[in-house]
């Protein structure tokens, strides 16, 4: 039997000082964001009863309130034994705070409650989303208005900010008798917390360093000493001291020296005026066009001081080149939000994928009740959706990321009366957004991105004896006919479902209504049968897909042959039969050969997931990468399995320095857990420029561990290249734990003294886990 030692019992007195000192906590936090006497904070810090929504028959009332730190929220729960670390969720977490029923549990289980009551606080991770209903409109408005206000807040502070509040945020949890002031045990347990491990005699020097009043604890003035010497950059210093006066002043002139030398910008005379203006707190050095050391602490900790160029945060490329010419980030099976054979299939998987930039999404569809067509994993035991629900959360999502076009793959198992239900349901609720015509009479090659914007394309199949897609759909008088079958499903190779395929008969054509295949323009689905003899050469808009073996087999035989067909047609790839716990395969091969619609399990973290979303960050993260010169070329003879001399773009050499790393975040939650950090670079390109690197382990310390290590990589294709940093924990006896990462283009680097702003594994970044690096890149000879 579990004991429970009880907590003496303060008197009225006690319980009203501390009371008083949570409202000051709490308004100062409120301050630092920025929220001073908001209302609607006020009521998120008071806290209230909302009804939480499970489902049809679980529907209960429970107490939820923002903790006074304005950055966590606590929820009342009824479980036996439930540790107070499972009802605290971090503002941080949340992904997006919807108003009405714009989730499927609410659209099930609250369309009894009107929509102007409920609201869903959707997660970043895996979690499941929090469908709420408000006891009147005025506190659903609270919840909504107050929730979206402090995340606009969070996310607009800078680096400095972010520690200052998390630091504070520390100190007040280690404060364990909340009486503002630290004792030695309790600045060790704070030191614990944000993951240092200090032996006894290193925190007694720090201590006794900071008690200047000898009373055996800090407060005020004490503590903020502490801070100052936790969150030293002696590294930072140094370079700051080398470009500064005596008076600890960076002039315009220097920082424009700086700017220059270590940097590499071009721009230095004229970004250095802005810099100094943007980033430096002091009004005095501003005035005097000068920078301090916080200021320029700030500006390597911005985006201007970033890895990632911040130009190629906006769209930068030319968009007016034929659709055949671009990367396009691309989803499979974008219904599932966990393995292909037994988990759950849902709208929000289409959701999440579109707000990730995802341009092309995958459907499978078949027979529903009512004359519904749904959408499933097929012979599996996968949950199924409605196909006009997912149709509606593409109309509703698939411009808000990114305006250019996106795909609807449809792999089609329904019956005629049923493929004219999905045919009516994408012509209703997606409107003028369907394309049902050739853009601009374009009969010859595939418009451009740029053409297409807020457009949404369908690929699937067309009738044979139907006119050219790309004439305008008229005069046929065909209901339907046989066309060939496209199922992904039936290659899995899974027991299960080759018995359920055994007793169901599968046959390879199915019959296709006129109308399904009236809504196909640019994207005809054909099978692959070998690339094209020039003196019969194939529409451009026939597009085949491949399985990822076929794709590297035909990658690894034919590469020039590949990337002269993807030139002028889509290749579409995605995941091998055995493939059923949602795992990817590595896209980098494909993209080498040019191949664009290269199709991943986005719900499954991992490397190749990593190196997908690092490529697609690229070109303002609109789901369109411009492929190189080389891979667009009809002359080409370029062959990533086979590199020759030409003109692939200059060699480069990368010089790259590890210097330290800031907050790393704990791995193991234990509060005497701290994590021993390391870093592995790696470089994913062609074959020649695969290879990786890694650092020393650091013991003990992930709040600011120090390396300075120097790698140096030869890239031979830069266009193709990316680059990954990847921060582990190291465990001596098992799999060392993943810590965070990021990966972005070889072309997008920036060059100079950079910050890394860390990844989680789902791809979210965190509020201030950075690397601090040094890189230089030079053309070899």
């Amino acid at each position: 039997m579990q004991c429970f030692r009880r907590q003496p019992k303060r008197s009225v007195s006690q319980e009203n000082i501390l009371r008083e000192q949570s409202r000051r906590v709490a308004a100062l936090n409120g301050i630092r964001l920025g929220l001073k006497d908001d209302k609607d904070l006020k009521f998120l810090l008071k806290g209230s009863q909302l009804l939480k929504v499970k489902s049809g028959s679980w529907r209960k009332e429970r107490f939820y309130k923002l903790q006074e730190d304005c950055k966590t929220i606590w929820q009342e729960s009824k479980k036996m034994l439930r540790s107070p670390e499972s009802q605290i969720f971090s503002i941080e977490d949340i992904r997006d705070v919807r108003s009405g029923h714009k989730t499927e549990g609410m659209e099930k289980y609250a369309k009894d409650v009107p929509e102007y009551r409920c609201f869903s606080i959707i997660f970043k991770d895996q979690r499941k989303n929090l469908d709420l209903i408000a006891s009147s409109e005025d506190d659903a408005n609270h919840w909504i208005s107050g929730l979206g206000k402090i995340i606009a807040h969070s996310n607009s502070m800078n680096q400095k900010q972010k520690l200052q509040h998390w630091i504070h945020t520390c100190l007040r949890k280690a404060d364990k008798n909340k009486d503002n002031k630290m004792s030695l045990k309790e600045l060790k347990n704070f030191l614990k917390e944000v993951n240092i491990e200090v032996d006894d005699y290193h925190a007694k020097r720090i201590f006794q360093h900071c008690d200047k009043s000898k009373t055996e604890a800090l407060e005020d003035d004490e503590i903020e000493e502490f801070y100052k010497i936790l969150t030293e950059r002696k590294e930072i210093d140094k370079i700051f001291q080398k470009y500064s006066d005596a008076e600890g002043f960076m002039s315009c002139q220097n920082l424009v020296r700086f700017l220059y030398e270590m940097q590499q910008e071009e721009d230095a005379v004229v970004a250095a005026p802005a810099l100094i203006q943007r980033y430096e707190p002091n009004e005095r050095a501003k005035r005097g066009n000068a920078m301090t050391k916080d200021g320029f602490l700030m500006y390597l900790l911005s985006d201007d001081g970033n890895i990632f160029n911040s130009s190629h945060r906006k769209v930068y490329q030319d968009m007016t080149q034929p659709l055949s010419h671009y990367l396009v980030s691309s989803s499979h099976n974008t219904y599932l939000m966990e393995d292909q054979i037994t988990g759950p299939s849902s709208t929000e998987a289409y959701i999440r994928a579109l707000t990730k930039g995802c341009r092309c999404v995958e459907l499978d569809c078949w027979d529903g009740p009512n004359s519904e067509p749904i959408i499933y994993h097929g012979y599996t035991l996968t949950s199924k959706i409605l196909f006009s629900d997912v149709i509606k959360a593409i109309k509703n999502y698939a411009f808000k990321t990114s305006p250019y076009p996106v795909i609807i793959s449809l792999e089609n198992h329904c019956s005629v009366d049923q493929q004219k239900v999905m045919a009516q349901h994408m012509t209703t609720i997606l409107q003028d957004m369907l394309l049902v015509a050739p853009i601009d009479g374009n009969k010859s090659q595939f418009p451009s991105p740029e053409q297409l914007k807020g457009k949404i394309l369908v690929k699937g199949k067309k009738l044979s004896r139907q006119e050219d897609p790309t004439e305008t759909n008229g005069n046929n008088n065909l209901e339907a006919e046989d066309v060939s079958d496209e199922d992904e499903a039936a290659e899995m190779e899974d027991e299960s479902v080759k018995t359920e395929i055994q007793q169901k008969g599968k046959s390879d054509t199915l019959k296709l209504a006129k109308e399904l295949s009236d809504t196909v323009v640019y994207c005809k689905s054909v099978h692959f049968n070998g690339f094209e003899d020039p003196s019969h050469p194939r529409a451009f808009y026939e597009m085949s897909s491949f399985t990822e073996s076929k794709a590297l087999k035909l990658a690894q035989e034919s590469g020039t042959g590949f990337i002269h067909h993807n030139i002028r047609h889509l290749s579409r790839i995605y995941p091998a039969g055995w493939r059923t716990d949602s795992s990817n395969y590595n896209p980098i091969d494909l993209w080498n050969v040019g191949c664009q619609i290269v199709a991943l399990n986005f719900q499954t973290a991992g490397t190749e997931m990593d190196v997908y979303q690092g490529r697609f960050q690229d070109n303002g993260f609109s789901g369109y990468v411009l492929k190189p010169e080389f891979l667009r070329d009809e002359q080409t003879k370029f062959n990533p399995k086979s590199i020759t001399e030409g003109t692939w773009g200059t060699k480069k050499k990368l010089l790259l320095k590890i210097i330290s790393g800031q907050q790393l975040p704990k791995v193991n939650k234990s509060k005497n857990s701290i994590v021993d950090p390391k870093v592995t670079v790696e470089i994913h390109g062609v074959q020649q420029d695969n290879n990786k690197k890694q650092t020393k382990v650091i013991e003990n310390n992930g709040f600011n561990p120090k390396w300075d290590e120097e790698f140096t990589f030869d890239i031979e294709i830069p266009a193709l290249a990316l680059v990954r940093f990847v921060v582990e924990d190291f465990d001596m006896s098992t799999k060392n734990d993943f810590i965070g990462q990021y990966t972005l283009p070889f072309t997008s680097l920036k060059q100079g003294y950079r910050h890394i702003h860390l990844l989680t594994k789902n791809g979210d970044p965190y509020s201030s886990s950075t690397l601090f690096v040094y890189i230089d890149i030079q053309d070899c000879d």
